[in-house]
Order: structure tokens, then C-alpha cells, then sequence
């Protein structure tokens, strides 16, 4: 009997204004599974980690992500770092982490594994000019153009 397991892979971020390495990289994350979630950082959450709030709010980023079609699932994060009950709700195989995400791959599979998950982390990397597609850099690039 054949298994028909499909791959869930799971991916999170800000995705505040999307730009041409967010497309990257949900490519490069859907190409490693059948299935690709996208958790999107609670509004809070972008508050905290950024110093400053999103330009677009966390269910206008996940509608526009839901639009992409590599993305199969959006979910809307809780507030605060990535929450491990969430992640045992999506039960993913692989947890792909953007090249700018400040999580150490080890230290994210130790911490799932003592949660009972066992569950590939993996690190993808740039495909794009990280100066180019960076929303920081694409914000001040508009300020730039058109607050002179």
C-alpha cells in the first residue's frame, strides 16, 4: 500500500511589503514538500521584534499571501515569539527559515524535539540582492524617493 503522506512545510514571517525575495523564498520553501504554511507574524509580534508597527495589518498580510500560489495555508501568529502549540497544530515535517531570520536552526530542533516534534529545520538562502528586496531597505528607498 503506497504512502500518501503529503510533505507539510512550514515558513513564518512579517511579509509586510511583499517584494521579489519573499516570492523566492516561498518558492524555494513550497519546492521542499507538497504542502506550504505560512505563518504570519501577529501585529505585536512585528511591534516587538522590528520597533515599529507593520505598514499593513497581519489579516491583509495573510489575504495577500493566500493570493500566492505556492502558499496552501496562511495562519495569523500569536502575539510573542513563535508559539510551539501552533506548530503542533500544523504538525510540519520541515520548518524552512528565511536567510535574515535570527533563529539558529540547531537551537529550533533541540527545542522541538524536547517538545516531543520531530520536525527538519532548514535554512534557505538568499536568491536575490538582500539589499534590494528587504522591506527596511524598500522603506527608506520610498522615503527617500518621495519625502524630499
Amino acid at each position: 500500500m503506497a504512502d500518501n503522506r503529503k510533505i507539510r512545510v512550514v515558513v513564518g514571517g512579517v511579509f509586510d511589503i511583499l517584494h521579489v525575495g519573499h516570492i523566492h523564498f516561498l518558492k524555494m520553501a513550497k519546492e521542499l514538500g507538497d504542502e506550504l504554511i505560512v505563518i504570519v507574524a501577529h501585529d505585536e509580534t512585528v511591534k516587538k521584534r522590528k520597533g515599529r508597527p507593520p505598514i499593513n495589518p497581519a489579516e491583509d498580510r495573510a489575504e495577500v499571501l493566500r493570493a500566492i500560489r505556492y502558499v496552501d495555508d496562511v495562519v495569523i501568529g500569536e502575539p510573542g515569539e513563535v508559539s510551539l502549540e501552533t506548530i503542533k497544530r500544523l504538525k510540519p515535517d520541515i520548518i524552512a527559515l528565511g536567510p535574515d531570520q535570527d533563529f539558529s536552526c540547531k537551537d529550533l530542533k533541540e527545542r522541538l524535539k524536547r517538545e516531543g516534534l520531530n520536525v527538519e529545520v532548514i535554512r534557505l538562502p538568499y536568491l536575490y540582492k538582500a539589499d534590494r528586496a528587504k522591506t527596511s531597505k524598500i522603506i527608506q528607498r520610498i522615503i527617500e524617493t518621495f519625502c524630499d
